[in-house]
């Protein structure tokens, strides 16, 4: 089937953009963005995803305002044939100038959360080193994604009170990956011994600073031996100096008592070039994206076919510590940043599962 990509002269396989390059199941096609502002008052994280071999498009949106409470809106619809139109009922995902700015919108709904915010472009983006897993002869992820920070503007609008988003004071990251990955809405059945580790450790950090940022991305074993490892400093658009890639990151991280998320630490960066970055994190702000669809909150999974079309939306608690407890896995915990005397802002998220002693973990 034509779809409006295929006018354009950067086809790599032989078909059509409706299809791609495999017909795993697992094929996903995600886009995550997240704005906030510098107090950690307010923090927005949103997304999409498309899964061309589930025929599915979905979309979240996690509003999180003072530590209190936390808005969210899911929606899914049958992806074809409206194939080429980024719309998931009311939200909306436009591409203004490519690597360069970028419109998140969620239109007037029955769940009392809406917004229209511009992601602007300050630094080069990160192509990430793929990842790419091999197991028992089966190719279980082959991803590839970019990271890019910037400033937002815009309006976030939640139980008709209306937060204005402005460049001065608040501060957006976003990435966009493609590939077959695990999990989301395809069910793992015929788990063998082995597939299920004994710990393992995820840990990603976007920080940007007035004249340069770093992320990499890092996943660990519980003894500690890496299994994936992407990073680098990028610096401002203006600038057009190149980026340094990260050979490695120490990360040391307190965890909240109650739950296994961050409650400070910090992270030292090794440039290819032979510099030493000190980064310490003070958590601002956390918005629980589990309530999104990351791996399955209240019966909606990201790629879980929900029929032609789906929406709902609820306000969570978080004063609540059994909300807390229910919903924290994958939490993006919004930072200040500070290194020597700059400070930034920055994501961090964190994962440990199972066991991982150095932290103080020793088992599910």
């Amino acid at each position: 089937m034509l779809t409006r990509y295929d006018e354009f002269l950067c086809h790599q396989i032989v078909a059509t953009f409706d299809s791609v390059e495999t017909s795993a199941r697992e094929w996903t096609e995600r886009v995550w963005f997240s704005a906030h502002d510098i107090t950690g008052k307010y923090y927005l994280v949103a997304g999409f995803g498309v899964y061309y071999n589930r025929n599915i498009m979905d979309a979240f949106a996690c509003f999180a305002v003072d530590g209190k409470a936390q808005y969210n809106v899911r929606a899914s619809r049958e992806l074809r044939p409206r194939i080429d139109e980024v719309k998931v009922g009311p939200f909306s995902y436009e591409v203004i100038e490519p690597l360069r700015k970028v419109r998140v919108t969620l239109a007037e709904n029955e769940y009392g959360l809406s917004y229209q915010v511009d992601f602007d472009a300050t630094m080069s983006p990160h192509e990430e080193e793929p990842q790419f897993a091999r197991v028992r002869g089966r190719v279980e992820e082959n991803v590839l994604r970019y990271f890019q920070v910037g400033r937002a503007a815009g309006w976030i609008k939640a139980e008709g009170e209306t937060f204005r988003v402005d460049h001065d004071g608040w501060r957006a990251e976003r990435d966009h990956s493609w590939g077959v990955r695990r999990g989301g809405g395809v069910p793992e059945t015929g788990v063998q011994p082995g597939e299920i580790p004994e710990g393992y450790l995820y840990n990603m950090i976007v920080a940007q600073f007035d004249n340069w940022g770093a992320t990499y991305h890092t996943r660990e074993t519980w003894e500690g031996k890496s299994r994936h490892f992407s990073g680098g400093l990028f610096f401002p658009l203006e600038s057009e100096k190149d980026e340094v890639r990260l050979t490695g990151a120490e990360h040391n991280f307190t965890f909240r008592p109650d739950i296994r998320q961050i409650s400070g630490g910090g992270v030292v960066l090794h440039g290819e070039d032979g510099s030493r970055v000190e980064i310490a994190v003070r958590p601002l702000s956390v918005c629980y994206i589990k309530a999104g669809g990351y791996f399955g909150y209240r019966g909606f999974t990201h790629g879980l076919w929900m029929g032609p079309y789906f929406i709902d939306g609820f306000k969570l608690d978080l004063t609540d510590p059994g909300v807390i407890r229910e919903v924290s896995f994958l939490d993006d915990v919004m930072c200040e940043m500070r290194c020597g005397n700059e400070t930034g802002y920055g994501i961090v998220e964190m994962v440990v599962v199972g066991k991982y002693p150095r932290y103080g973990y020793h088992g599910y």
